[in-house]
C-alpha cells in the first residue's frame, strides 16, 4: 500500500469505527429500552395477579395452561365482548370467554395449551385501541388453572315492579318527543298535556295502572349522565309512579336497603311501573356512564333484569334518552308498611312503638303482646313456611344414641319431632295453635312456657332450643331459659341452642337472610344451612317454629359480649326493615299475614299491627319482638351457669349456636 493509500485508509477506518460505535450505542439504548419495557410488563403482570387474587381469590401460575386472564380487557375498561373475541380468536379455538361485570379483566380458555401460549406471547404487553372509546390500552396476560365460575341464577325483578314493552308505537313516540318545549327552565308541570291523555287512558284500560296521574316530569339524558339513587318522597306522591322511556333504552339500578341490587333493562318505548315495595323501599337510579353492561345474546333488547352471566355480557353504548315520568300528588300523609323509610311516619312511629321493659312485669307484658299473641294469630301461615329442617340441627339429632329422650323446647309446628324415629321426642310450645298442628302430624307436644317446662328434672338425654331464646326481652329471662334447659338434662346430657345473630355479615360473607332473593314472596325462606329467613314481604327471622315455647326474647342493646346487657338511653323499640342489617339488638320485626292464614274468629290487636287500612284488610302486618345476639353473648350467658360446659360453639348462616353438656 502506498503512503497516499495508507493516508486514505486511516480516515476510512476511523469512520467505520465511529459508525460501529454509534451502532453499538444505539443497540445498547434499544436493549435498555427493551429491558425497561420487559420490567414494566412484568411489574404490571404482578399487579394484575394481586388484583385477581384480591377480587376473585384466583391464583395465577407460572406454567402454561389452556386458560389466560387478560388484564385491561374487561367490561370495566370499556372492552366489548365482540372486540375481545375478535382479538383472542386470532390465536386458536376459543372454548370459553368469561367477562365479569364491571371488572378490569377477562378470562379466555383455548382448546389447547399451545394455542394459549401463542396468545400469551402475542398479547402480553400489546397495545390495542378500544373501538367505542378511541382510547389505547395495554393488555397484560397471566396463566391460570381452569376457571370455574358459578352459574348465574336469573335475578327476579324487585317486588311490585313491572316493565311493559312497546307500550306506544314509533309514531306516537315521535309526536311525544316533538311536543316537548325545552325552552322553559321547568320540566315538571301539574296537569297533563293533551298528547299524553290517550296513552294514560290506554294504560288504565289495559290495567297497567290503577289511578290516573296528575303530574308530569320530562327529562332528557345524554350519554354519561345519570340519576342519583333515590326513593320518591312518600309524603309527596301516591303509590304508583310510572316512567316512559323514549329515544333509547337504558339500564336502571334498583337497590334494597340490605345492599341487594338488581339491574333492570328499560327498552325504548317501554313503561316502568313502580308500586308497593319497589316504590316505597327500593332506591332506583341510573349510573352516569357512556355505556351499559347488557346481555350479549340480545344486545339491549331484553326486557327485565340483567343477569350477571359472565359468559353472556357485553357493552352497549348509550344514546340520548328522554323520560316522561307520571306521578299522582298525595293529598294526605303516607301510611305505608315501611315506616323506617317513610318521612310521614318517622315522627309518629315513636309513639306507636313499645318501650324496653324495665322490670319483670313489663317484660312479661311485652312478650305476651309481641310474641305469644302474634304466634297465635299467624300460626297457620307461619307453619306453612316452616317445613325444611336445618342440616346441622338434623345432624345433632341423628348423632344421639338410639332410645334417647329428647325435648324440643319451642317446637313450633314440630318439624324436628320426627327427624330421628330412633329417638323418643316430645315438644312443647307456648302457642296452642302451633301445638295443635303438631298433633295433626301425630307428634307428641303440649302447651307450656319455656321458662317453666313441666318435665321432671334430669329426665332428658338431650334438648334442643332452635330460634326461641331470642324472643325473651331481658338478659335475666334469656338466662333463665338456658337454665331451664339444663334442669331437664341428665348428667352428661347435651343441649343444642340457636339464636339469631346481630352479625348478619360474618367473615366477609353475608347470611342467607341478607342474600336471599326478593322475588318469591310465597316461598319459604329457610336456608338449607340453618337459617330460616322467610321471603314473604316481611321475612320474619323466626326460624323453626318456636313461636311460643319461649316466653320471649330479651331487649338489651349491649355493647359487651356478656349476657347482662345494658339498656340504651332511648327506650323505644325500633321497627326493623326486613332483609337489612341490624342496627339495634332489640327490635320489632314485621310479619305480613297472607290472606286466609289467620285463625278464624281471632281478634287482631291494633297495637301489634301496622300499615294502611287497605293493607291491613288484604295482608295484616304483625310485629314480633326479637333480641339479636352479639358474638360471644350466648357463650357468656352459658358460662355463667356452673352446671353446664360448652362442648361446641359456631356461627351458622346468621345464627349463633352452642352445644352444652350437663355436668
Amino acid at each position: 500500500m502506498t503512503a497516499g493509500g495508507a493516508a486514505y485508509a486511516r480516515p476510512k477506518m476511523a469512520a467505520c469505527r465511529q459508525i460501529t460505535s454509534m451502532e453499538t450505542g444505539k443497540n445498547t439504548e434499544d436493549h435498555l429500552k427493551a429491558h425497561k419495557m420487559k420490567k414494566k410488563i412484568l411489574r404490571k403482570q404482578v399487579r394484575a395477579q394481586h388484583t385477581l387474587m384480591r377480587h376473585e381469590g384466583i391464583e395465577c401460575i407460572s406454567h402454561a395452561t389452556q386458560s389466560l386472564v387478560i388484564a385491561n380487557a374487561g367490561l370495566g375498561n370499556g372492552m366489548s365482548r365482540h372486540q375481545l373475541h375478535r382479538i383472542v380468536d386470532n390465536y386458536g379455538v376459543v372454548e370459553t370467554l368469561l367477562m365479569p361485570p364491571n371488572k378490569p379483566y377477562s378470562f379466555v380458555q383455548y382448546e389447547s395449551t399451545e394455542e394459549a401460549k401463542k396468545a400469551f406471547d402475542a398479547l402480553n404487553g400489546k397495545e390495542v385501541t378500544l373501538e367505542d372509546f378511541d382510547q389505547n390500552i395495554v393488555l397484560y396476560c397471566n396463566f391460570v388453572e381452569k376457571v370455574f365460575w358459578k352459574n348465574s341464577v336469573p335475578t327476579s325483578l324487585p317486588p311490585d315492579l313491572k316493565v311493559i314493552e312497546n307500550i306506544i308505537s314509533s309514531e306516537e313516540e315521535r309526536k311525544m318527543l316533538e311536543s316537548i318545549d325545552w325552552r322553559g327552565d321547568e320540566n315538571t308541570q301539574t296537569g297533563l298535556p293533551e298528547i299524553c291523555i290517550p296513552f294514560l287512558e290506554k294504560c288504565l284500560k289495559q290495567g297497567y295502572i290503577k289511578h290516573k296521574p296528575d303530574q308530569l316530569t320530562v327529562n332528557q339524558y345524554e350519554p354519561g349522565q345519570g340519576i342519583p339513587p333515590h326513593i320518591d318522597t312518600h309524603s309527596a306522591f301516591e303509590d304508583e309512579i310510572i316512567s316512559l322511556s323514549l329515544g333509547s333504552e337504558i339500564v336502571m339500578d334498583f337497590k334494597h336497603p340490605d345492599g341487594h341490587t338488581v339491574a333492570v333493562m328499560l327498552p325504548r318505548r317501554s313503561l316502568l311501573v313502580m308500586t308497593g315495595e319497589s316504590r316505597y323501599l327500593w332506591t332506583h337510579g341510573i349510573t352516569p356512564r357512556k355505556y351499559d353492561v347488557i346481555q350479549a345474546s340480545e344486545l339491549g333488547q331484553k326486557v327485565g333484569t340483567i343477569t350477571a352471566d359472565v359468559r353472556d355480557l357485553t357493552l352497549k353504548r348509550r344514546e340520548t334518552r328522554t323520560s316522561f315520568t307520571f306521578r299522582k300528588v298525595r293529598r294526605s300523609s303516607c301510611n305505608c308498611i315501611y315506616p323506617s323509610v317513610c318521612d310521614s311516619q318517622k315522627g309518629q312511629q315513636r309513639q306507636a312503638e313499645p318501650s324496653f321493659p324495665h322490670n319483670e312485669m313489663e317484660a312479661s307484658e311485652l312478650e305476651q303482646q309481641y310474641v305469644h299473641k302474634v304466634y297465635e294469630e299467624i300460626a297457620t301461615h307461619f307453619s306453612s313456611t316452616r317445613h325444611s329442617p336445618w342440616p346441622r340441627v338434623v345432624e345433632f339429632l341423628r348423632s344421639l344414641p338410639e332410645g334417647s329422650i329428647v325435648a324440643d323446647v319451642g317446637c313450633g309446628n314440630g318439624k324436628y319431632l320426627g327427624i330421628n324415629r330412633d329417638l323418643y321426642m316430645v315438644g312443647c310450645d307456648r302457642s296452642k295453635n302451633l301445638v295443635d298442628i303438631c298433633g295433626e302430624k301425630d307428634c307428641q307436644a303440649f302447651v307450656c312456657d319455656a321458662l317453666s317446662v313441666p318435665i321432671r328434672s334430669g329426665s332428658c338425654d338431650a334438648c334442643i332450643s332452635i330460634a326461641v331464646i331470642h324472643h325473651f326481652s331481658t338478659a335475666e329471662r334469656r338466662l333463665a331459659a338456658i337454665r331451664e334447659l339444663a334442669r331437664l338434662l341428665k348428667p352428661g346430657g347435651t343441649a343444642l341452642i340457636y339464636v339469631w345473630a346481630m352479625e348478619q355479615e360474618y367473615k366477609n360473607q353475608k347470611s342467607k337472610y341478607l342474600k336471599e332473593k326478593h322475588g318469591s314472596k310465597d316461598k319459604e325462606e329457610e336456608s338449607s344451612t340453618g337459617t330460616s329467613q322467610r321471603l314473604l314481604d316481611d321475612q320474619k327471622h323466626d326460624r323453626s317454629s318456636q313461636g311460643s315455647a319461649r316466653s320471649d326474647r330479651l331487649l338489651d342493646d349491649s355493647e359487651d359480649k356478656g349476657c347482662a346487657a345494658k339498656p340504651v338511653a332511648d327506650s323505644r323499640l325500633p321497627v326493623h326493615t326486613n332483609r337489612t342489617s341490624f342496627h339495634s339488638q332489640d327490635m320489632l320485626v314485621p310479619w305480613h299475614l297472607k290472606g286466609g292464614s289467620k285463625k278464624k274468629g281471632a281478634v287482631v290487636d291494633e297495637a301489634s299491627l301496622a300499615g294502611c287500612k287497605e293493607s291491613q284488610e288484604l295482608s295484616p302486618v304483625f310485629h314480633r319482638y326479637y333480641h339479636v345476639f352479639r358474638e360471644g353473648e350466648l357463650e357468656a350467658a352459658c358460662r355463667s351457669l356452673d352446671c353446664v360446659r360448652i362442648l361446641k360453639n359456631y356461627y351458622d348462616q346468621g345464627n349463633w349456636c352452642v352445644v352444652l353438656e350437663k355436668l
